[in-house]
């Protein structure tokens, strides 16, 4: 066991972990260099504590860099201390979680740092897929280590201390730090898409905590399964009234209400995060267009369509559910692409990625219509073109081409109103209802609002056993 009680680097790790159940590894390790006088420095556990404990009884591997020992900086022993949790993670498969505060490389031990670097993010590109990684800056994350939370499949960041940067703001050609700090915790998560939540650093730790108790251990697990102790015939309510916000769907339909949401403040149109099935982990991806406050009042607004920043968040997500086989429902409202320059910039080669991901992924796959589902957007959201294993809609719910009023105002342009409102009423019989979608069997079932829930129980329950032949291929390039 440690004897560092007093500094800030156990003492996260003794937050993080169920009570005395933190096991130190490599405690006497200490810095190998002797240049540049660090021979006659003391470094105690060369600024990294590393072991194992327990989460609500889950095994995890941590690592946490102690700022006080040399800024916590990455050197040669550094790295192969973190290395070989990795290593030990991946034999044991349990999840490695990461508590960063460092100065960055150390300056004193050169080549033999960077070498370091390379091995720390080597171990994490070798784990990944195989045991969740998840990461948590307290301090500075700079430079290169900034590239450790983008490899991991999740971050957070302290709000008020942290901070996060591979070029630092005043490096950047036309800011200055008091201009756009783009180090900050609220930039990092609102802009770069690598964050998945920022808070204190209680917060924070609670977090990864409740993570940890919804993801499975590992890829052999074969997804996560806990005892439900919630009804599952319970009635959803107010779905037809809030389905513009997710968020409160996805807590109303979830076990007990659990909903863990990823990246919540990047691309805030698309939500994606875990929720609960009769004890089973479900990841769910879905279209917003509004947000509510815990109140009820609206605070924001979207429009029904994908932007490439929402894509590439689902598309990361799809693809770390495929990898732990966790099964993947999407709520579908989205009536088109978003049309902004910017998003246009990277919006094609966005959405093959959604696409890519829906079409590859092999987990059991059901897709929800919540409202209007139009043209390729509704394709690329797990249609079941793109290979979903049941499709639902509620009664309300519009799907087809586009918009019943648009499709007539462009095949009867000069047809007077009268016709155009005749044909919309005829396009929308034939071409646009989610009832004429069913008759052609693009969607299995037309569901009531109020059994969602248990519809989608037993939807992921039936496809529990579901098994893939996939193409002989090492992997595919999208």
């Amino acid at each position: 066991m440690s004897n560092k009680k007093d500094n800030s680097a156990m003492q996260r790790i003794a937050k993080l972990v169920d009570e005395n159940s933190f096991m130190e590894i490599g405690s006497l390790v200490t810095a190998r260099s002797t240049d540049f006088n660090l021979a006659q420095t003391d470094t105690p556990s060369d600024g990294v504590i590393t072991g194992h404990g327990l989460i609500d009884g889950n095994l995890v591997f941590v690592y946490s860099q102690d700022a006080s020992v040399l800024g916590g900086t990455v050197g040669e022993m550094h790295a192969k201390k973190i290395a070989g949790v990795y290593d030990m993670a991946v034999k044991m498969g349990a999840p490695v979680i990461g508590l960063i505060d460092c100065a960055g490389i150390r300056l004193q031990e050169s080549v033999d740092a960077l070498e370091a670097f390379g091995t720390i993010y080597a171990s994490q590109a070798t784990a990944s897929g195989v045991v969740p990684q998840i990461s948590a800056v307290f301090g500075t994350c700079g430079g290169g280590l900034a590239v450790v939370p983008a490899l991991s499949d999740f971050a957070y960041v302290q709000a008020d201390k942290a901070k996060m940067f591979i070029n630092s703001p005043n490096a950047i050609d036309g800011n200055r730090i008091d201009k756009c700090d783009t180090s900050s915790a609220a930039f990092q998560s609102a802009e770069t898409g690598t964050i998945d939540g920022i808070g204190t650093e209680d917060e924070i730790l609670a977090n990864i905590r409740q993570l940890v108790c919804v993801l499975p251990a590992n890829n052999a697990e074969g997804g996560r399964v806990d005892e439900c102790t919630d009804d599952l015939n319970r009635t959803c309510q107010s779905l037809d009234t809030m389905k513009g916000d997710p968020r409160f769907v996805l807590r109303e339909i979830s076990d007990n209400h659990v909903f863990v949401e990823a990246k919540a403040d990047y691309a805030k149109e698309l939500t994606a995060g875990f929720i609960k099935l009769n004890g089973m982990t479900v990841g769910a991806v879905a279209n917003c267009t509004e947000i509510y406050d815990a109140e009820g009042k609206k605070t924001e607004s979207f429009d029904a369509a994908l932007s490439a920043r929402g894509c590439n968040k689902a598309a990361e997500f799809i693809t770390f559910c495929d990898a732990f086989d966790i099964p993947v429902i999407s709520f579908t409202n989205a009536q088109g692409f978003r049309a902004t320059m910017c998003s246009e910039k990277n919006l094609a080669k966005a959405v093959g990625h959604l696409t890519s991901a829906f079409a590859n992924a092999t987990v059991p796959k059901v897709n929800l219509i919540m409202d209007k589902a139009y043209g390729s957007a509704y394709t690329v959201m797990n249609s079941k073109s793109l290979g979903a294993d049941l499709v639902y809609a509620w009664p309300d719910a519009k799907t087809g081409m586009m918009d019943a009023k648009l499709a007539a105002k462009i095949m009867y342009a000069d047809e007077p109103a009268s016709v155009i409102e005749e044909k919309a009423a005829e396009y929308e019989a034939l071409q646009g209802s989610v009832q004429a979608a069913a008759a052609r069997g693009y969607v299995d079932r037309i569901i009531d609002y109020s059994g969602t829930r248990k519809y989608l129980i037993a939807a992921v329950e039936m496809l529990y056993t579901k098994r893939v032949d996939q193409p002989n291929r090492k992997h595919g390039t999208k």
